[in-house]
């Protein structure tokens, strides 16, 4: 028999493949061997397998057949990801685009029949891109982590870690994305060099004594959120001020003037607005001093009526920002303009400029998380190749912060919490988690 000069994997690979499959081979039961397992880190349903992934399964089949070829009892079990954020911005993103729909328009239940059907088609590609590859997995295992087990199982880990004080729903400020109006993680949020203008704005004092201060900001729009101006305690040039008060432009707003060690002497004016409802830095220069804090903005990024000035309440963010420029000019308030290159902080998902906003968000506890984590490297437990990235891990391990969980969307596993609110508690609303409403609801009883 002439052998071909080439090798063609259509003639061979689908054809023995069907073979291993259809006699067993990769199916796995529990008996007296070593067992050796992988579970897949599932691939998220957001579109096709990629390089990275071909890589990486491909380590996985070679550790797995290697196993096999010992003896071991070896078993593959695979599945995909509901990626609950990733997906949902492209199932929102195909429905506008091929479908002409928006996910305003759509009930919850009418966006998750469109979201399984883009899981079906995905998803379905995904195993079958596997197969191609010549993945050894127990395909009679294959899972999706929104299956009802898999989704009872993180809404009973959530009470369990509840009723554990290890989580809680908190005030802090996070990363919003007012297009998909959801939290984002540090890693959604992508920072690139851009274009601005930087706006030279005076407040002039209450009682009209001196010249008043210039502050700088890119963001024209918020100093009607603004509830002091810092300045450093020992910069020579505002002393004087310290104490007093000036006043916000357009609405003459009396706001005082105070000393912050974290304001920068050299940087711009040396005097900065603290408007702690929209940047994290004011918002903690505020906690210092007990300042208000005034929330200018709503989900969608719009002006809200929390503004004093009417003019651009209701307006986008920035046609608010396009409207303050010859406002402040009108009023004298404008010193200058420059344009200046900056890192702007966009959403990875749909590409809007994120938001610092103040919410109301569940947090996991991280502090005894981190603890033991960090214990088993430096006690050699966990060993890192190569050993430079042990400290990276340490540098993380040891600057936690306690990890937002919660999102407002719709594709994913829901929070098991309920919420009361009524006459006698006014404006405070009670939370009680449980699994099921049924059990909240006995909860509710015991506690009001």
């Amino acid at each position: 028999m002439e052998l071909s000069t080439r090798y063609n994997p259509a003639d061979t690979e689908e054809r023995w493949y069907a073979h291993w499959e259809s006699r067993g081979y990769f199916r796995s039961m529990p008996d007296d061997r070593e067992s050796f397992t992988i579970v897949i880190p599932p691939p998220n349903v957001t579109g096709v397998l990629h390089m990275g992934h071909m890589l990486n399964n491909t380590i996985q089949d070679i550790l797995i057949r290697k196993a096999r070829l010992d003896g071991k009892n070896a078993c593959w079990v695979p599945g995909t990801d509901h990626a609950s954020i990733a997906t949902e911005a492209k199932v929102v993103r195909w429905l506008r685009e091929e479908k002409k729909l928006r996910k305003a328009d759509l009930s919850r239940e009418q966006f998750m029949e469109y979201a399984y059907q883009w899981k079906e088609k995905y998803g379905g590609i995904i195993l079958r891109q596997l197969r191609k590859l010549g993945a050894s997995c127990d395909w009679e295992r294959t899972a999706f982590t929104m299956d009802k087990g898999y989704y009872d199982d993180v809404i009973r880990v959530f009470v369990d870690l509840f009723n554990k004080d290890k989580l809680y729903r908190g005030l802090r400020m996070v990363n919003w994305d007012p297009e998909a109006k959801t939290v984002l993680s540090n890693e959604e949020v992508l920072y690139q060099e851009e274009q601005a203008q930087l706006f030279h704005i005076r407040y002039l004092p209450e009682d009209s004594a001196s010249e008043g201060l210039v502050i700088a900001t890119q963001r024209p729009e918020t100093i009607f959120a603004d509830v002091a101006v810092a300045v450093n305690p020992k910069d020579g040039r505002y002393g004087h001020l310290v104490g007093k008060k000036v006043r916000i432009p357009l609405i003459d707003k009396p706001i005082p003037v105070i000393a912050d060690d974290y304001v920068d002497i050299e940087f711009g004016t040396g005097a900065l607005k603290i408007t702690p409802a929209h940047d994290q830095n004011d918002y903690e220069v505020g906690q210092r001093h007990q300042l208000e804090v005034i929330d200018i903005l709503t989900d969608d990024g719009r002006i809200n009526e929390s503004c004093a000035f009417a003019p651009i309440v209701g307006l986008d963010r920035f046609e608010a920002r396009k409207r303050m420029k010859p406002l402040l000019e009108e009023s004298g308030n404008l010193v200058k303009t420059e344009d200046y290159v900056t890192n702007i902080g966009r959403s990875e998902r749909t590409g809007v400029v994120v938001e610092p906003k103040l919410s109301l968000q569940w947090f996991v506890k991280m502090s005894s998380l981190g603890e033991p984590a960090l214990k088993a490297v430096l006690e050699e437990e966990v060993k890192f190749y190569p050993p430079s990235f042990q400290n990276l891990y340490r540098n993380w391990m040891e600057n936690l912060r306690d990890w937002c969980i919660s999102r407002q969307l719709w594709w994913g596993q829901r929070i098991p919490a309920w919420y009361l609110k009524s006459e006698a508690l006014s404006k405070e609303t009670k939370v009680f988690v449980a699994a099921t409403a049924a059990e909240a609801l006995e909860i509710a009883r015991k506690e009001t």
